[in-house]
């Protein structure tokens, strides 16, 4: 998936995406909703607070 691909799939932009890899910045509450609905994972294994 490209960050473009990946932008539009969270409505946000591949600039955005971008800073999140570089670690420039981080997605917000409701983008980091997003990603565990679309991907089925917890809100809390994307915030590194369990493993799996």
């Amino acid at each position: 998936m490209t960050q473009e691909q990946f932008g539009k799939l969270l409505n946000t932009s591949q600039d955005t995406v971008s800073l999140w890899e570089k670690g420039k910045s981080t997605p917000n509450a409701d983008q980091i909703i997003c990603l565990a609905e679309t991907f089925q994972i917890s809100c809390d294994y994307i915030l590194g607070l369990i493993d799996y």
